[in-house]
């Protein structure tokens, strides 16, 4: 039960160096509502195995299915469910239909090479031409997980969450908790945590300061405006900010670096506890990360 892009592909890629071989599926088409995304993925092996989703649970096992039978022809084809399906007992509840492209793994080397990007925290796209049934490691260029490209269908992968939650105390713990549960990739760093790699802040991180004083997290602020995550946000209220504020544009940031910095942090508050702290933060960092996918 994983709907994790990289834990698919590797599934589809261990299945496919098996007696059994493996087909990796993709939802390529959506008419009306549906749960998933375009882009959405499954991987299912020859001896009946599967994880991922690409609807809300209602049909991965006819998908697996048909999958299977694929895997046994050693073709590939499009499978429509919901509207417009010839299947008129499998009902999508959301009312739509989709269009999933199942590919029977031949080459696994494309895959591989998406793992191997995604470890060095490399954004990278697979494409699936159906006309030669054929996959490629590409490039992403892509602002939406999957889209369609001529008459090759697309689907971008980005590196996991990842989460530097710089504090102390209580709500550090809480919050790098609920980020792990939440199966971000978590660094969790206190003030005795001196040896912290600046490299380490790529586009695919959020950086969150729970201290409660300006001179604690101003060397990590100054690491993150000299980068690029995708989220900044620091613990306290609109006055503390303004300070804040007032003492980074004394070192030489613009207000246009400043304006990155969500203050307060969260998605709702005030709050006053460790718990409905962590989890205003990692919601808040969630939904930027999600709307960031596809600005």
């Amino acid at each position: 039960m994983t709907d994790d892009p990289e834990a698919i592909v590797n599934y589809a890629a261990d299945g496919a160096e098996t007696k059994f071989g493996s087909a990796l599926v993709t939802l390529v088409e959506i008419r009306g509502g549906a749960a998933r995304a375009l882009g959405a993925q499954m991987a299912v092996r020859g001896d009946g195995g599967y994880c991922g989703y690409v609807s809300g649970g209602c049909t991965e096992a006819a998908v697996a299915a048909e999958a299977i039978a694929a895997i046994a022809k050693g073709m590939d084809r499009y499978l429509r469910l919901g509207e417009g399906s010839e299947f008129f007992d499998i009902i999508l509840p959301c009312g739509g239909g989709i269009t999933l492209a199942i590919h029977v793994v031949k080459n696994v080397k494309p895959l591989r090479q998406i793992l191997s990007a995604l470890e060095k925290r490399k954004r990278i796209a697979l494409r699936y031409d159906s006309g030669t049934q054929m996959i490629s490691a590409v490039k992403s260029q892509e602002k939406a997980p999957g889209t369609w490209s001529g008459t090759s269908f697309l689907r971008s992968y980005k590196p996991n969450l990842r989460l530097v939650i710089c504090g102390r105390g209580i709500e550090l713990a809480t919050t790098s908790r609920i980020g792990l549960a939440s199966e971000f990739e978590v660094l969790s760093l206190d003030e005795a945590s001196c040896d912290f790699e600046a490299g380490t802040i790529d586009n695919d991180t959020a950086i969150v300061l729970l201290y409660h004083d300006l001179d604690h997290e101003l060397p990590w602020l100054k690491a993150a405006l000299d980068s690029k995550p995708f989220y900044i946000g620091a613990l306290g209220s609109k006055r503390t900010h303004e300070r804040r504020c007032a003492a980074l544009w004394a070192l030489g940031f613009t207000q246009a670096q400043t304006d990155r910095i969500k203050a307060p942090i969260g998605m709702f508050g005030p709050t006053r506890d460790a718990n409905a702290l962590a989890l205003s933060v990692v919601a808040d960092v969630a939904e930027a990360y999600s709307l960031q996918r596809l600005a």
